[in-house]
């Protein structure tokens, strides 16, 4: 009896503990269950504001006519309606728990909850009054930007006149007037930038936030300190062959002009309004290509581009990017302004996809061009059914500028360009002038991006940057990280960083474009090496399917992934200079040589 007994209390404890199991796994299921009603709710809301939202934004950058309240007022009320609902306290709440039981969900749900709290970050209704207001003034400051009317001799020009002058003119005075022309509508934008910097603040620090610069720093899973050390390293890394090019830029500038060489470079000097771009210093002999291209139609340039990606196994563009996009400078007739900075757009995260441009025919066109495709063909790759709604982005912010740049640098390889026979076959070229003047695009970028925006951006969001410094704290950055210099004084009536578009509206990041530089050496080292067998100075990615199923499957997951570990998977390595620092290392050797009896200004070391 007594065996018996314990025969049945065994049995039933083997029981119970089956119930336990089978209980425990209902309960997962159904919570699960619960979490995945929740988040495809929330993607479906999520798109049909964000079309509204998309909607009016694109009016807004297209059409900027004086006086307009409606346009503006139609914008605000489709982004209080977005940030209402990403922002709410059921959403933010709802969220925080589920994650308080994540080991229960699948890698996928956490993502896309991870995602829906960082999204509320910047619009929380627990500050409801404050991202109100931080909406009308963001609105305000794009009207302001891009509403602008730029004069010379009280003449009205465009940004492309001004940007044409400082690219070719060899007239100290020309340069000067269009430079400081450049500049005038920081004035109006100061004020605008101290405020929304408050506002900025204030919203993300009611989720915890220490500042607006931490919470974008945290979408790449790093704090503020984390991400500066990392810019300066890159900084670093980079500092000698940035030196070289300093020090000849100095001289042959000084040549060009007829003056002295200074231990500074002017602004005006060089051929961009902010100097983060020299590539319009060196023309390779046998590459005029604006010459070539001069003969081509902006619809050719955009045409041309779409063909190159297709070459590649990528879909045609669907038939409204052309019908909905707005691709060409406007006619003078009209009588209004659009944005006049390149960028993608993905209006429903689905497949209405869009480019706002001002395509002319001409090499940085050409490429600029190249580079927004780039963005549009990511949004059509990771829209699919294995990527949700609110994941449709990139792995991070910098692959997507990687993917438009690493397309950028491709298109203007002369193996590229004579298989377009944009240059002949039997051109001579001389290869040390087509890598220094890769050099004055990709290197250059790194001490402006990593340097001047990370830094003064640092300084305005996470160091209270006193409003009545902004202009100093600009150019003593820009004297440290570039070795730039105001043409003249510039007080601080003059907000010389707000003339950025990126400061105004798209605050805090400008260190993707850093990131994507190394990025897509990376990836243009992986691809010439592994892929093509080709030289990585000379390659031709045209019509090479391979080379875009390598391209598509980084693109295919979007941010449904750890970005770490997507780039080990895909490269075998993490994020490194190396393969940049490789590419250029010839053209060291040869600024070397040329500056070897030259006067250095920059430090040897940053």
């Amino acid at each position: 009896m007594k065996h018996l007994i314990i025969y049945a209390t065994f049995i039933g404890l083997i029981f119970s503990s089956c119930n336990q199991q089978d209980n425990a796994k209902v309960s997962s299921e159904s919570f699960q269950n619960e979490v995945s009603a929740f988040l495809e709710d929330y993607n479906k809301k999520y798109q049909e504001l964000m079309i509204v939202s998309s909607e009016a934004a694109w009016k807004l950058n297209t059409m900027i006519m004086e006086g307009d309240t409606i346009t503006s007022k139609q914008a605000e009320i489709a982004d209080e309606a977005m940030a209402e609902f990403t922002g709410s306290v059921e959403n933010i709440e709802k969220s925080r728990t589920y994650l308080k039981k994540k080991d229960e969900l699948t890698k996928l749900q956490v993502k896309q909850l991870e995602a829906i709290l960082y999204s509320a970050g910047s619009n929380p209704q627990v500050a409801a009054d404050v991202v109100k207001q931080n909406i009308k003034a963001s609105t305000e400051q794009t009207k302001k930007l891009f509403g602008h009317k730029y004069t010379i001799n009280n003449k009205e020009v465009s940004p492309n006149q001004i940007d044409s002058i400082l690219r070719s003119s060899k007239n100290l005075q020309d340069r000067l007037q269009a430079w400081q022309a450049s500049k005038e509508v920081g004035k109006e934008l100061k004020d605008g930038l101290a405020n929304l910097r408050d506002l900025r603040n204030k919203s993300v620090q009611a989720l915890d936030y220490k500042d607006y610069f931490n919470y974008q720093v945290s979408d790449y899973g790093m704090t503020t300190k984390e991400m500066v050390e990392l810019n300066n390293q890159m900084v670093k890394d980079i500092w000698p062959l940035y030196r070289e090019i300093h020090t000849w830029a100095r001289y042959n500038l000084a040549a060009k002009y007829n003056k002295e060489v200074p231990d500074m470079i002017p602004a005006h000097w060089l051929p961009n309004r902010w100097g983060q771009d020299w590539t319009a210093m060196v023309n390779v002999e046998g590459l005029d290509l604006d010459k070539v291209l001069g003969e081509k139609s902006p619809e050719w340039i955009v045409k041309e581009g779409e063909k190159f990606y297709k070459s590649m196994g990528f879909d045609a563009l669907p038939e409204t990017f052309y019908t909905k996009s707005s691709l060409y400078p406007l006619p003078d007739s009209v009588n209004y302004k659009k944005n006049n900075h390149a960028s993608a757009w993905h209006m429903n995260n689905a497949e209405d996809v869009r480019s706002l441009m001002s395509v002319e025919a001409n090499t940085e066109w050409w490429e600029t061009t190249l580079h927004e495709l780039g963005h549009i063909y990511y949004y059509m790759e990771y829209s699919n059914s294995d990527v949700p709604i609110v994941l449709r982005g990139g792995a991070n912010r910098a692959y997507h500028e990687a993917m438009g740049s690493l397309m950028g640098l491709a298109s203007l390889q002369k193996p590229f360009l004579q298989g377009l026979n944009l240059i002949g076959e039997d051109v001579k070229t001389d290869d040390t002038q087509l890598l220094l003047k890769e050099a004055l695009n990709y290197v250059i970028l790194i001490p402006w991006a990593s340097g001047v925006m990370t830094q003064f951006e640092k300084g305005l969001y996470s160091d209270d940057l006193p409003k009545d410094e902004f202009n100093k704290s600009w150019w003593s950055i820009k004297r440290k990280y570039q070795g730039i210099v105001p043409p003249t004084e510039r007080g601080e009536e003059y907000c010389d960083a707000a003339t950025k578009t990126h400061i105004n509206n798209d605050p805090a990041q400008y260190y993707d474009y850093a990131l994507s530089y190394i990025l897509l050496f990376q990836l243009h080292d992986h691809i010439s090496k592994n892929i093509l067998k080709q030289d990585p100075h000379a390659t031709n990615y045209y019509g090479n399917k391979e080379v875009g199923e390598f391209i598509k499957n980084l693109m295919y997951p979007g941010a449904s992934v750890d970005w770490r570990a997507h780039l080990q998977e895909n490269l075998g390595s993490g994020l490194s200079a190396k393969p940049m620092l490789a590419y250029f290392e010839p053209l060291m050797v040869y600024l070397k040589d040329v500056n070897k009896d030259r006067i250095y200004t920059l430090p040897e070391s940053f």
